[in-house]
């Protein structure tokens, strides 16, 4: 937690002791459904939450805006920006049932209200979204193939509407794959994360 603290010290109360309670929900719900690497549990704030937070880091989302984590597994990056933003809608989505059972009590249990988690397919979903964003999911080219009939026309940010994800290690193949002309920004986080964890981690972001 304290980590968390260090990176983003304007938390109000509620906001630490939502933070506070993920670790200690995630530790129980794990042992039931597996939906993080039972060898990393222990690193959930470190490795996990503020890796999800590190779409805070570039861009600030709107109040009112519409935020779609696709592929949402336990809950991530969808549970931690939710807290992050409570006046920002996200639907958190998955195709897995029993996860996104897991995402509903947690949600519940520290009362966020900004958060509609489906047991549901991109390709199901009628409404659309400002960003969609994602964490460890697929290949940026299919990712951005699935979000971008999901993407509204009317930008509400700096930043225009598109895929936001969270990827790690060489990305040279996976960014050539994307078709021709597409705009791109590759944001590194170690550039606001000092733990080594971060020396390949990315954020990426694709104009929709």
């Amino acid at each position: 937690m304290e980590t968390i603290l260090a990176h983003f010290p304007r938390l109000s109360e509620t906001q630490q002791q939502q933070f506070a309670a993920l670790g200690e929900l995630y530790a129980e719900w794990n042992n039931k459904i597996n939906v993080i690497s039972r060898k990393d549990i222990e690193e959930l704030y470190p490795h996990h939450i503020l890796h999800c937070l590190g779409i805070a880091k570039i861009i600030d989302f709107a109040p009112g805006a519409r935020v779609l984590d696709l592929g949402t597994g336990g809950g991530l990056p969808g549970i931690p920006l939710a807290i992050l933003f409570p006046q920002t809608q996200f639907t958190l989505i998955d195709g897995t049932g029993k996860k996104i059972l897991v995402v509903s009590e947690i949600a519940k249990a520290i009362g966020l209200e900004n958060v509609d988690a489906r047991h549901a397919r991109a390709e199901e979903l009628k409404e659309k979204f400002d960003f969609v964003v994602c964490r460890a999911v697929a290949a940026i080219d299919k990712l951005v193939l699935w979000s971008q009939p999901l993407l509204a026309k009317k930008h509400q940010h700096g930043l225009p509407n598109g895929l936001i994800t969270l990827k790690g290690g060489n990305l040279k193949e996976e960014l050539a794959a994307l078709p021709r002309g597409s705009y791109v920004e590759k944001y590194p986080l170690s550039k606001y994360f000092k733990d080594p964890y971060y020396q390949e981690k990315f954020a990426i972001y694709v104009q929709g």
